[in-house]
């Protein structure tokens, strides 16, 4: 049996007016995602348990199958395993957004206008938080860059209990606010917002946010923290479930999560996280793993992407991007040469009315290709009225991995 699941990243919404009451998941045309869920159980999953917050980490890590209150240390230590940083005992690790803020002249009252600086190339990014590093960075204060708009701090022998009492608030929660009340708090808040305050005299001059202005993009003028954590503990997938895993993914989060689980995170070549991801590679990747691995775990972020930008028609077309390039492929390559079972669905819902994630079940379905079922079509709404509800995403996941279903 060869398992597979593909994961829409913030793919589950709420009804929306514009759409007659239904949601982007229930008006977008995806015809194997209906095709498979007739086939298969459809229903709720809870993926983010109480006292969590709604991120993609906690419901990742849910979904693959491991109980977070058991090793859960924050968002920020998941990426930096897979940019190879190692964290020590008393390391913190922050994740860093490149954004932009208005231009207010009273720092307080600046907003967050993008939390992805315009969704800034990776080279461009790079070259920014390295003026940063050299700026602001020293033996104890250090910046790496990652992708796109997503990089890393690490504060060296700052100790585990420095973040007990910090509160840093996700970029994409505050779009459109004035950062004032949602700067660091905490006993490292003062040194935090020192940090980010000062990276804007780095960066706003800069010969790259020059050139971003003059061809009307988003500046990245501010850097921003959240997502604190210290050095993780993952138990490894296959000890864990007997099974060969891999994940593939434009994003460091989930490479960090395959890192620490001892899976394979191959690269791919145009995987960006976005709408214009490169979905064959995707998919063909996953079918030539599936040769010798058990488990393929597709990550795919735009429908997240979209949903924090409000981006409704974008929304649906990644729904539909997923069905046309990524689950299609995959079904065809894998029909009549062996035994296999799909799962889809979302880590958390992004609502596009909200943009920013929001905790309530999500919508799933499971194909077994040795044993069709009576399903139904798929979406949030007929996914509550099958009333099969799984209260934590992991006991999902052991339920995909058995053959009972």
């Amino acid at each position: 049996m060869k398992y597979v699941i593909i994961l829409g990243d913030g793919m589950g919404d709420y009804p929306i007016d514009l759409l007659d009451g239904k949601t982007p998941l229930a008006v977008a045309k995806k015809p194997m995602m209906d095709y498979l869920a007739q086939r298969g159980e459809v229903g709720l999953v809870k993926t983010v348990p109480d006292g969590f917050a709604p991120g993609s980490d906690v419901a990742n890590l849910g979904v693959l199958g491991y109980d977070v209150r058991e090793c859960y240390t924050g968002r920020s230590p998941l990426e930096a395993l897979s940019m190879g940083i190692a964290l020590g005992d008393d390391d913190v690790s922050f994740r860093t957004n490149l954004v932009t803020l208005s231009d207010e002249e009273a720092f307080d009252h600046k907003k967050m206008v993008d939390y992805s600086a315009g969704e800034i190339s990776s080279e461009d990014g790079a070259e920014l938080i390295k003026a940063v590093a050299d700026a602001l960075g020293d033996d104890r204060v250090k910046f790496y860059p990652g992708i796109s708009y997503r990089h890393l701090l690490v504060l060296k022998g700052v100790g585990k209990d420095s973040i007990n009492d910090l509160i840093l608030t996700p970029p994409h929660n505050i779009t459109g606010q004035e950062i004032g009340n949602h700067l660091p708090k905490g006993s490292l808040g003062e040194k935090l917002t020192a940090l980010i305050m000062a990276s804007n005299e780095v960066l706003k001059n800069h010969n790259i946010n020059q050139k971003r202005t003059l061809s009307h993009q988003n500046v990245a003028n501010n850097i921003w923290f959240w997502g604190q954590g210290t050095s993780p503990r993952l138990e490894s997938f296959e000890q864990k479930y007997g099974l060969k895993g891999a994940i593939i993914s434009a994003v460091d989060l989930l490479k960090g999560i395959a890192r620490g689980a001892e899976m394979h995170a191959p690269m791919i070549e145009g995987a960006t996280g976005l709408l214009n991801t490169n979905y064959e590679g995707k998919a063909q990747t996953a079918l030539a793993l599936l040769e010798k691995y058990d488990f393929v775990f597709v990550h795919l972020e735009a429908p997240d992407e979209c949903g924090h930008q409000r981006d409704l028609e974008g929304k649906i077309k990644a729904i539909e991007l997923i069905d046309e390039r990524i689950l299609t492929p995959i079904y065809n390559g894998l029909k009549g040469k062996t035994d296999f079972k799909i799962m889809v669905l979302p880590d958390h819902r992004t609502p596009v009315s909200v943009g920013t994630h929001t905790s309530e079940p999500v919508p799933y379905f499971i194909y077994n290709s040795t044993k069709e079922l009576a399903g139904t079509a798929y979406d949030e709404m007929t996914a509550e009225a099958t009333g099969c509800y799984i209260p934590e995403a992991s006991i999902l996941t052991k339920k995909f991995f058995e053959n009972t279903l």
